[in-house]
């Protein structure tokens, strides 16, 4: 899951994907509605991938709680944020186990209803890790010769003399009047 460029933003609801930095903040566009503002530096925004839910062993990164949400949804939204506290707490056990007395229902909530805007934005996708065999092979003899001794040829280069030039000095730009300068003639 790439989630980078998405943020939350205090005081504006839902999430809201990072376009372009401006000298005075951001101009994020929201997920739901695609309308584009600016964000200026002194409203606070948080990264997804910097979120994190409590659990009773460690803090569990909210991006891996959503690849496993996602993995148990088959792809599809979860249940509605609107839920019943108890029914969230059950759905959110089966995925994680969360600390109860410091995740709030309104944590759980507002979880819910990222993961299903990020659903239905279709940002939410599981890559899929292959691991690149690779096998060492002999260097390819080109010519009669070995790839290596092209290497080497190839890197040789020949040094051209060159004339040394005179520096011009260049025109003052002070008060009363422009002075004119001659170039001084090359030597062949």
């Amino acid at each position: 899951m790439d989630l980078k460029s998405i943020i939350s933003i205090t005081g504006k609801p839902g999430l809201h994907k990072v376009i372009s930095q401006t000298k005075n903040g951001l101009i994020a566009e929201s997920i739901e509605d695609g309308k584009r503002f600016p964000v200026y530096a002194s409203e606070k925004v948080s990264a997804i991938e910097d979120i994190s839910i409590y659990t009773t062993t460690e803090d569990v990164p909210l991006t891996d709680v959503y690849e496993k949400l996602f993995k148990k949804t088959e792809g599809k939204a979860a249940i509605d944020h609107k839920s019943n506290p108890e029914e969230l707490k059950k759905f959110i056990k089966q995925v994680v186990d969360f600390d109860e007395e410091r995740v709030y229902n309104s944590d759980l909530k507002k979880m819910i209803q990222w993961f299903n805007i990020l659903v239905n934005a279709g940002l939410l996708k599981i890559e899929v890790k292959k691991e690149k065999k690779t096998t060492a092979k002999a260097p390819i003899a080109i010519g009669g010769e070995k790839a290596a001794d092209k290497k080497k040829v190839a890197t040789k280069t020949t040094a051209k003399k060159s004339t040394p030039t005179k520096a011009v000095p260049k025109p003052s730009k002070a008060k009363g009047g422009a002075k004119t300068v001659t170039s001084a003639k090359r030597g062949a």
